[in-house]
């Protein structure tokens, strides 16, 4: 017998079951749904599996919703890659997404999005259009940089003869990062998140983080985000501001990134996620990093999620990019964490 529930608070065992299953990600830890539901409002559900003596045997985070534009709608796990089911059986992990599914419905959710790393719950409509960039790495660093090739070389030396230097740390970095950061989501017309998601992730998993932060003329000029787990490295977020560019402090700072991966000894350098033949997608190859597919699938509600265009919900996306773009930082900066927590990222 399996018992399957919906809870608001994960169960004590929760994380402990998660660091016992082999193709777990850190994002199916209890406390992601948490941190989204503290700094941004969402509804967080844990769904778990447990047997007839109550020995916990699957789980599925959740974070559900809701936008002005985009309606309600729920993501295992909304922010990142990687969520879905885990369980130690097949036919559990099936039972988990059927009770998910369940449960948007009732809560008149548009649309379950389960992000999953591998090929999961059939029947359901699975996205393409998105790959992770994955880089195998050596077990030193003078080795991966023979690998990467003169042009990539010289234009992280010109970036060096331009006084770049580097710094590594985690929270005590999280000023200089954020500045970076939200100035470069300006110029892409994305609204930034609030710096305190970036603090409560800290805090929590601090001890999986890491901050590299690159600076030219005395400022932050470019930074990235480090999130390590089970000897792979993943950086979910990396900015470079625009006048910067020019003379490869982008560059120095992927170089930095994966030097800082190997010195914790990984194996893997996750570039992070790219709609495949993007611009970000490109980037990414230059560095030897290839696409490796991400098994996104989605339940929908057929008569809420109908509702909504896509080629409407398209144009109102790219009006207000542009728009975005348009502001002066320091009033995007006010206006953009408030809003979002509620894009579907």
């Amino acid at each position: 017998m399996t018992s399957i529930t919906l809870n608001s608070v994960p169960g004590r065992d929760w994380d402990e079951f998660i660091h016992g299953q082999r193709d777990a990600s850190v994002y199916m830890l209890s406390g992601w749904p948490l941190i989204a539901r503290e700094v941004f409002g969402h509804d967080a559900w844990f769904l778990e599996a447990r047997d007839a003596d109550g020995v916990l045997i699957g789980t599925l985070p959740v974070i559900q919703q809701r936008s002005v534009v985009f309606g309600n709608f729920a993501t295992s796990i909304a922010f990142f890659n990687c969520g879905g089911a885990i369980a130690e059986r097949d036919e559990v992990a099936r039972q988990l997404v059927i009770h998910a599914c369940e449960a948007a419905r009732e809560r008149k959710c548009r649309y379950l999005e389960l992000r999953n790393a591998r090929p999961q719950a059939a029947g359901l409509a699975l996205r393409t259009d998105k790959v992770t960039m994955v880089l195998d790495l050596p077990e030193t660093f003078d080795l991966l940089a023979k690998t990467l090739g003169s042009k990539l070389r010289s234009q992280v030396k010109r970036a060096e003869r331009e006084g770049a230097s580097a710094r590594i740390g985690g929270i005590d970095l999280l000023d200089d990062f954020y500045q970076v950061f939200a100035e470069n989501m300006r110029d892409l017309g994305t609204p930034v998140y609030p710096k305190e998601f970036f603090s409560q992730i800290l805090l929590c998993y601090g001890d999986f983080c890491r901050i590299v932060v690159i600076d030219a003329d005395g400022v932050p000029g470019a930074a990235g985000f480090l999130v390590t787990w089970r000897g792979r490295t993943e950086v979910p977020w990396a900015a470079c501001r625009a006048r910067f560019k020019r003379v490869g402090l982008n560059m120095k700072l992927y170089w930095e990134l994966l030097s800082a991966a190997i010195g914790r000894g990984c194996r893997e350098f996750d570039f992070g996620r790219s709609t495949v033949d993007s611009g970000t997608f490109r980037f990414k190859l230059q560095w030897g990093a290839t696409p490796r597919p991400l098994y996104w699938c989605r339940w929908r509600d057929r008569e809420s999620d109908a509702a909504v265009r896509p080629e409407a919900e398209g144009r109102l996306m790219r009006h207000a990019r542009r728009a975005w773009q348009s502001l002066p930082l320091r009033l995007a900066n006010i206006i953009g964490p408030h809003i979002s927590g509620s894009l579907p990222w």
